[in-house]
């Protein structure tokens, strides 16, 4: 054994020796209790950044442990391929985005190893490759067959000047980041996934997911954004039309005093495009369809909206209702429409005032006298109806339920159930993304590609243009012949969402070679559902709901018989700098390459799951690193201090025939081994190391005192080492060998702890007197309440205060605290 630690000698040693003898490779073991653990597919950027690293090392001390645990341990990573940034490269840099891609998946795959992530590469994936996007494909024709695949026009970002679609990151304050002109909303034909057929199955398996923050299932719970309510048609004058809304509170209707259609609605686009339509109402909408739909529903943005010149019927009260449109409604939420209500919503009031419309109270608290000329604010709570009609005097809830009843005996409403969760469009006019498996026949419409013929290839492009799809720049992939009839036909030329990518690969990663299938029904069954998955909480939303979407779309499909893909999720905290986020822009990124050439890759993983709670936010400290950094050569020191005379544990002394020194460093150990083992299993891996660091201080502290023993040592240092292994894996490999094993540290088993030698021999009881605290005493572990009393009682400062006083009463919590009630 050198003095010196070597760290970057030690690390590259074993990381040739891990792949040389593939280690961490993994197969079905039938009887053998499985664990999966699998962090976020990672996008190939071309570098991995801080929270790369932090993501990967808290699921690779996790993978580790439990493979010391006994458990088979699948811990795969692969490549979220596809995607806008590469197409952005290749334009801006004539780089065909395949090399880009697969250039940057090289790099980030070099540096994972050389951070010692215990990945099984032989279930690695790439998205952007044929043997896997031909799944997505296959996924996409089975989906199509039960019409849960199918087209219909809906609205895109549209830059006129580059002549293409932009997705909502590209749209910067309603301009095309590329040329900064304005963008307006454009009808496109565009594939959808049928994802809301699933929507109550989606918001109630969230019950079932104990497992997960509750931050991310009410996240999800609102995005599905269930209301139960009514539809109720409004006739229009003077046309055999009528316009449908849905609310909440039926029971306000009395209050409608105008309805607001979305400026994308069909009658709005009917009525343009009559002679004599208002300049006023053109000219709103077209404002509104070019504004950007999340500012249009941001609370802070102004309401802007304009008459039609067109009324309607209130089916209940007979009133004469005009028909707006306004920016604030939009076609996607539920039908397009509203009844606004001024003096019962506050979106509907700030309207009202602005546009000097009428407010009218129909709903007072209860026992409320009299009613306001004009409101100052609405009232939005549930009450008593008044100004109603028949349903004056009734609660909210009473009138809903005879409102409803007569809405659908008389046929002009029903009561239903709505959600705010719309298809999932996955139509990009790009590309980079996987080919939709769809061909367009004159005679027999969209035929979707015959299976035997899948994968459909991606065409080779040295250059990608901007404007328009670029695919329908290749004649040669465009033109095809009908499945069905043979007749010319062109090939749809629209890529695929790359989340539809990332909503089902943790299923291939169990089968990755498959050549037949998307995965086999055994593999799949043995290490299904995903144990423990990683990432951040920005995916909490899109990703997670369409990878739980297509995990029910797969049960039935029959692929499968799970309700949930993921068991337990962490949303692990981002890394920051000087108070931000890193960024590139911001120009506080720290490489992780600088600091494995300075400190190492084990102190680097050391400190990143050492310096802050999992799923709290990371201060990056260059000095921690150091810190960490000397703490493994601390390490090193100790154990080259002693290691060529330890003897075997055989030769270890009975507990009884230790002294107070040794007794004492050997209960730290047993301690130790306890609170790491529960701090992993509940992912608080901060304070696992931290007991770690005051293991080691304990341990020197023996070791630097005359008459510290090889073979007490050796109890020591090789429990410590198997500890250490999942933050830290390079050393304790190497220290490992070097306490005489043979085999590796990575298949050693995980220590196990001694709950009698981890009691403390004495405890310390707080004495309170009247509550205040008076004196501390000390107490054998296993002392009975009565010993804690006579304790208490006997302490010097304790009788000082009790002298010539009234002992009233004392109370006494079991090895913790006494508390005398005395009285004066």
């Amino acid at each position: 054994m050198k003095e010196r630690y070597d760290f970057q000698a030690i690390e590259r040693k074993w990381q040739q020796d891990w792949e040389r003898n593939e280690i961490y490779g993994v197969s079905e073991v039938p009887g053998a209790r499985k664990h999966y653990v699998l962090e976020m597919l990672p996008y190939p950027s071309g570098a991995l950044h801080m929270g790369h690293i932090r993501n990967y090392s808290l699921g690779d001390s996790v993978a580790r442990y439990q493979r010391m645990r006994g458990r088979n341990v699948l811990h795969p990573l692969g490549w979220d391929a596809f995607g806008l940034p590469a197409e952005n490269a290749a334009i801006q840099h004539g780089v065909p985005p395949e090399k880009w891609t697969l250039e940057n998946i090289s790099k980030m795959k070099d540096q994972c190893k050389r951070m010692g992530f215990s990945y099984d590469w032989a279930r690695e994936i790439a998205t952007c490759l044929p043997e896997y996007y031909r799944w997505n494909q296959w996924f996409f024709i089975q989906m199509h067959r039960r019409g849960l695949a199918y087209s219909k026009k809906g609205p895109v970002n549209w830059c006129e000047r580059c002549q293409t679609v932009l997705a909502n990151e590209q749209v910067v304050n309603g301009l095309c980041w590329r040329c900064d002109t304005p963008v307006m909303q454009k009808d496109l034909a565009q594939w959808y996934l049928a994802i809301t057929r699933y929507a109550e199955e989606l918001l109630q398996g969230l019950d079932g997911l104990t497992q997960w923050p509750e931050k991310v299932r009410t996240m999800q719970r609102n995005w599905i954004g269930k209301s139960v309510g009514a539809k109720v048609r409004f006739p229009l004058e003077e046309s055999d039309a009528g316009i449908e809304v849905f609310t909440t509170r039926l029971d306000t209707i009395f209050g409608a005093t105008f309805l607001v259609l979305a400026p994308e609605h069909p009658l709005i686009a009917d009525w343009l495009g009559q002679a004599g339509a208002p300049e006023e109402l053109t000219l709103m909408v077209e404002q509104a369809r070019s504004q950007d739909r999340r500012i249009r529903t941001d609370e802070a943005t102004e309401k802007v909206g304009a008459f039609t010149g067109r009324f309607a019927q209130n089916p209940f009260s007979g009133e004469r209702v005009p028909v707006w449109t306004a920016n604030f409604v939009l076609m996607e939420y539920g039908t397009g429409a509203i009844m606004a209500v001024p003096a019962h919503d506050h979106r509907d009031f700030e309207f009202s005032h602005k546009y000097q419309l009428p407010v009218r109270t129909v709903i007072v608290s209860n026992g409320e006298q009299g009613l306001p000329d004009r409101p100052t604010e609405a009232m939005t709570e549930p009450g008593v109806l008044v100004d109603s009609g028949l349903y004056s005097g009734m609660t909210s809830q009473q009138a809903q339920q005879a409102m409803g009843e007569l809405a659908e005996r008389e046929g002009f409403g029903a009561r239903t159930v709505t959600y705010r969760l719309r298809d999932w469009g996955i139509s990009r006019q790009r590309y980079w993304g996987t080919p939709i498996p769809i061909i367009h026949c004159p005679q027999c419409g969209a035929v979707p590609v015959p299976e035997e013929e899948l994968p459909v290839l991606l065409p080779k492009m040295e250059g990608v243009q901007m404007g328009g799809s670029p695919l329908q720049k290749v004649p040669e992939f465009v033109q095809a012949d009908c499945p069905r009839c043979g007749a010319p036909a062109r090939r749809e030329t629209d890529t695929m969402d790359t989340f539809v990518d990332s909503s089902w690969y943790f299923f291939r990663y169990a089968d990755p070679r498959n050549d037949s299938r998307p995965y086999g029904p055994e593999p799949v069954k043995y290490w299904m559902p995903v144990d423990l998955y990683i990432g951040g909480v920005e995916h909490a939303v899109l990703h997670l709901i369409y990878m739980r979407f297509f995990s029910k779309v797969m049960r039935d499909l029959e692929l499968v018989d799970l309700e949930e893909p993921v068991k337990r999720l962490f949303t692990q905290g981002m890394v920051i700098k000087d108070g931000a986020k890193m960024s590139k822009s911001l120009g506080n990124v720290v490489s992780p390459d600088e600091i494995v050439r300075e400190f190492g890759a084990d102190s680097l993983r050391l400190f990143i799951q050492f310096c802050a709670p999992p799923d709290g936010e990371l201060e990056w400290n260059d000095k921690g690193v150091e810190g960490c950094s000397r703490f493994l050569k601390r390490l090193w020191r100790v154990v080259f201090q002693f290691h060529q005379g330890l003897r075997p544990a055989q030769d270890f002394p009975h507990f009884d025939q230790l002294s107070d020194a040794e007794r004492k460093v050997l209960r730290k150990l047993h301690q130790t081994i306890q609170k790491v083992t529960a701090d992993l299993e509940r992912f608080h891996q901060n304070t696992a190391v931290a007991a770690l660091m005051e293991l080691l201080n304990a341990v020197t502290e023996y070791a630097d005192q005359d008459g510290a023993r090889p073979e007490v040592l050796s109890q020591m240092f090789d429990p410590m080492v198997r500890l250490l292994a999942p933050f830290t894996p390079h050393i304790c490999e190497e220290l490992w060998r070097e306490l005489g094993h043979e085999g590796s540290v990575v298949n050693a088993a995980w220590p196990a702890y001694d709950p009698q030698l981890a009691r403390e021999e004495e405890i310390e009881i707080v004495v309170q007197i009247n509550g205040r605290v008076r004196a501390r005493v000390g107490a054998p572990a296993e002392v009975t309440l009565e010993g804690m009393k006579e304790l208490a009682l006997a302490d010097p400062r304790v009788q000082d205060f009790v002298q010539g006083k009234d002992v009233r009463k004392v109370i006494a919590v079991p090895g913790k605290l006494v508390n005398i009630v005395i009285s004066g």
